[in-house]
């Protein structure tokens, strides 16, 4: 989404705006660099103080750099608003949004101590070196990605409401099964079990004493084995759909009814007949030229009156 600067006699401000909203120049690109440097290491230096021993000997060196970042950005955040000629547009945006919630954690901290750990929410504006990498025009692949998982949403929403009921039934019987001290003291504890089992990882916290208990622990091994892909083989074939609908049409050849073209192709593929019903074939147009001009070179041609 493009964000109007003000108007073009204020250069002041159309400069500015070049400079934080564009990438095209080796001062944009260098503020955008800048601005991903300093949310890395406003990060780190959450990640830091949550050290206790670092806490301990540097907690005011912590607090003076924090608050520094958050006035760097909130003097960011408030001259991209002065720079655009409709700031709430913005500020309503996915980036407006997560510039405002980026500054908001440490201001709260004024209020509600405890809440400048939030600022690692900063990271997610590291998403802005895309525009630095040029790599914006790959959003059309994220949208396939995402269309596909559109279009796979149901099967996978029955295939989770089918592991769904596996696990709470065998969840159920284990926790019939087996004993209180082997960890299974509610059906959610169980039901803890039967996740961690189907999908392989099996952390062995919690585990089956008895035989009947072990056996069941079996079968819900081989089930997480044979089902663990169902998904992935779900959307995989949405994404090649996706993929195929993206590049190929489902225009059918007049000539043999072919009907696998890449969007652009004007032949087809197989008997090359001119596929674009709007357009004449210019083939045809230069063979009718080329009959008009032998004719002439035959005299056969009417001579004109």
């Amino acid at each position: 989404m493009n964000y109007l600067p003000k108007p073009a006699g204020e250069g002041l401000r159309t400069r500015v705006f070049q400079i934080i909203f564009e990438s095209d120049t080796p001062l944009a690109k260098g503020f955008d660099i800048a601005l991903i440097g300093a949310i890395l290491a406003s990060v780190l230096v959450v990640m830091l103080e949550s050290i206790a021993s670092l806490r301990a000997g540097h907690a005011a060196l912590f607090y003076w750099i924090e608050w520094g970042f958050t006035l760097a950005f909130t003097l960011e955040l408030a001259v991209r608003l002065y720079c655009l000629e409709r700031p709430l547009q913005y500020l309503k945006s996915f980036y407006g949004i997560i510039d405002l919630v980026a500054i908001l954690p440490t201001w709260l901290a004024l209020v509600l101590p405890g809440a400048q750990s939030l600022v690692v929410v900063r990271l997610l504006r590291t998403l802005r070196i895309f525009r630095v990498l040029r790599l914006m025009e790959f959003v059309g692949e994220g949208r396939l990605l995402v269309d596909a998982l559109k279009r796979s949403g149901h099967q996978i929403f029955l295939f989770l409401f089918t592991v769904f009921m596996l696990v709470t039934i065998f969840a159920s019987l284990v926790y019939l099964i087996e004993p209180e001290e082997a960890g299974f003291t509610s059906i959610p504890k169980a039901i803890y079990w039967a996740v961690v089992t189907l999908t392989t990882v099996g952390y062995g916290d919690i585990t089956p004493v008895t035989p009947l208990g072990q056996a069941i622990s079996v079968m819900v091994m081989l089930i997480g084995y044979s089902i663990i892909a169902v998904p992935t083989g779900v959307f995989s074939a949405e994404v090649i759909r996706s993929i195929r609908a993206d590049r190929y049409s489902d225009e059918a050849c007049p000539g043999c009814g072919h009907d696998r073209h890449e969007q652009r192709a004007r032949y087809c593929l197989r008997c090359g007949t001119w596929l674009d019903e709007d357009t004449p074939d210019p083939r045809l147009a230069e063979q009718a030229r080329t009959d008009t001009d032998e004719e002439e070179d035959d005299g056969t041609s009417t001579p004109p009156r």
